[in-house]
């Protein structure tokens, strides 16, 4: 337990570059706040009450951050070839994460009930029917959509967060390139 919650970091975790993980579950803590309050109160209370307005557009930047956060997460993990040192487990499971939380993002624009989600929908059924598909989802179905988007997706993406964290937590963070490389070549182009 203590390898898993340590009180020291190494000095190179102070950059920005590592903050991008923790802004991306601070993001996905509050999708889910704000999705359970939309998700009790329903939504003809998300469309007409200016209280339900407002949780309504803190999921919708929650969303744009959450995205925003992983992106960047992603592109600078990638950068920093995060894979290495015995952690492809955990570069493949944030790419996973990454996929599922776009099939997230497809029900929840599905499940706003308003004009934009039946014209996604309209246009993603026959992408859905020609991937074979679309006999186990219809995107037409408010039904289907609004379940899956507020108890399966948040679910299994709650169960690959856990697993990921964990996976960050046992393998530690990845440290940056070395730049003696660099450094060499810098000194090799300079006369």
């Amino acid at each position: 337990m203590e390898h898993l919650l340590p009180d020291t970091l190494p000095t190179y975790v102070n950059s920005y570059v590592y903050m991008f993980g923790i802004l991306t579950l601070g993001s996905f803590v509050w999708l889910i706040v704000t999705g359970t309050i939309l998700a009790i109160f329903g939504p003809e209370w998300w469309h007409v009450s200016p209280i339900g307005h407002f949780f309504n557009s803190m999921h919708f930047w929650c969303v744009q951050a959450f995205f925003f956060f992983m992106v960047l997460h992603l592109w600078a993990q990638f950068m920093m070839a995060a894979w290495r040192g015995g952690r492809h487990w955990t570069w493949i499971g944030g790419w996973v994460l990454f996929l599922v939380s776009i099939v997230a993002g497809l029900t929840g624009y599905l499940s706003q009930n308003n004009f934009d989600a039946q014209w996604i929908g309209v246009q993603g059924k026959d992408a859905i029917n020609a991937t074979g598909l679309g006999g186990f989802f219809n995107l037409l179905n408010f039904g289907q959509m609004y379940g899956l988007h507020i108890f399966v997706i948040p679910f299994v993406l709650v169960m690959l967060l856990v697993v990921h964290v964990l996976l960050v937590r046992k393998h530690g963070v990845v440290e940056p390139l070395p730049l003696k490389k660099g450094a060499d070549v810098l000194h090799e182009t300079q006369p």
